[in-house]
């Protein structure tokens, strides 16, 4: 049974110059026939024609199985005018339904165009704010990260094969060594794997932000900086203690990366409850974040608070000098080496210190823990129950497979899906 028809605006909603709408499924070429009045244009070659009584625009076909979903596509490329894509969409109702978020990649997936985490990739090309998430997510789209999955899977798969012809031919004659071999590749992807898990979460920290978290004691200027590095007022500044009483955040871009920068009450002893609270948050979210920027009061002669930092910056320089990195958040001096440093501090812990990409999601992580566990356990089997060995390996292989979409297919793909935007 053929497959429905869908549609949808690839291109942003609203007015622009130029609105593209994509069509996926059997009856693509004959929406192209019905709106154009001509047969589809030859395969991937942009032709202009008049679309009904709509507009005049390009026309594109892309038929099966050389496109990106697997099926015949066709693509409408049109002015951005609200009005225009309304009747487009309603001209092609007789053909099809609107695609879910999602669904034409989807469809890319079940039709072998593209492995899962290829497909959490465009998810993330989309979403990308900064350079350096558009790095990531382009170098995952590329394949990657299943190259590298697959790789293990396939010296697994081997070392199975092992496993399983000592179980098949107990009774004849094997070679002496024929579990050890599977051991000792066993062992090695299983190191590789620990290797791969022990990154710090960089990948994962790099798609969301990093949370980076300005503390220090009341009035040393914590709300000032937070609104010189936003490069807006997102925090009042005020010269009375405690002004600052909850956790405020603002998201940035700190030299290419994606920063949640922020804000917190002052530490100090406090009696009254609201900010008593205050402090708890500030201490909480210090201790919850990436990094954590300690300010201090140059002109101050109190000890500073009791606090782990990545950081430590000294303000009002232009009332003291101290030993280490200095700013005047009232000049402005400094400014630009306290924005250096924190972007080499930002950048330190979410570059990759090797040439293998990174995990980039929770899903990936948790499957490569059940491979390393059942990859253990493989290990631990006696020698003399090769079967015992041949189940922890089967194990160890369905965790790799479920990251690219090689089992549990059905399963995975409304994960994977739930939060893709719609023409995609």
């Amino acid at each position: 049974m053929a497959r429905e028809t869908i549609f949808a605006l690839s291109t942003a909603p609203g007015r622009a110059g130029v609105a593209v709408m994509r069509v996926s499924g059997p009856r693509s070429a004959e929406a192209i026939r019905a709106l154009t009045g001509a047969p589809a244009p030859e395969p991937r070659k942009a032709a202009l024609a008049r679309i009904g009584d709509l507009d005049r625009g390009l026309v594109l076909f892309f038929p099966a199985p050389s496109s990106f979903t697997g099926e015949d596509v066709a693509e409408f490329h049109v002015h951005g005018g609200r009005a225009i894509v309304e009747a487009l969409m309603a001209a092609l109702s007789p053909f099809g339904r609107p695609a879910e978020p999602g669904e034409f990649t989807r469809r890319a997936v079940e039709n072998g165009k593209l492995d899962l985490t290829r497909a959490e990739a465009i998810a993330d090309l989309v979403d990308a704010e900064t350079d350096a998430q558009r790095r990531q997510a382009l170098r995952q789209y590329e394949g990657g990260l299943a190259e590298l999955y697959e790789g293990w899977r396939a010296e697994l798969i081997r070392a199975a094969a092992w496993a399983e012809a000592a179980i098949d031919f107990s009774d004849e004659e094997l070679p002496a060594d024929t579990i050890a071999r599977a051991h000792a590749a066993l062992d090695e992807v299983r190191a590789r794997i620990e290797r791969h898990l022990d990154d710090g979460g960089r990948g994962e920290i790099l798609r969301e932000g990093l949370l980076l978290t300005v503390v220090g004691p009341p009035n040393a200027g914590k709300s000032s900086l937070v609104n010189a590095l936003a490069r807006r007022d997102v925090a009042i500044v005020a010269e009375t203690a405690g002004t600052t009483r909850d956790v405020i955040e603002v998201r940035m871009d700190l030299g290419g990366y994606p920063v949640t920068l922020a804000d917190t009450a002052g530490l100090r002893e406090a009696a009254e409850a609201v900010e008593v609270e205050g402090v708890r948050r500030a201490l909480a979210r210090a201790k919850a974040a990436d990094l954590v920027l300690l300010l201090l009061d140059a002109s101050s002669e109190a000890p500073p608070p009791d606090v782990k930092a990545d950081l430590t910056v000294w303000n009002k320089s232009d009332l003291r000098r101290r030993d280490g990195l200095s700013v005047s958040l009232k000049t402005g001096e400094g400014l630009d080496d306290l924005v250096a440093a924190l972007t080499e501090k930002v950048r330190d812990r979410l570059e990759s210190r090797g040439e293998a990409p990174v995990l980039t999601r929770k899903r990936h992580r948790h499957a490569l823990q059940e491979a390393v566990h059942a990859l253990t356990c493989a290990l631990a089997a006696p020698a003399d129950r090769p079967e015992l060995l041949a189940e922890e390996l089967r194990l160890a292989l369905r965790a790799l497979g479920r990251i690219t979409g090689r089992v549990d297919i059905e399963a995975l793909l409304e994960i994977v899906f739930k939060d893709f935007c719609i023409g995609k």
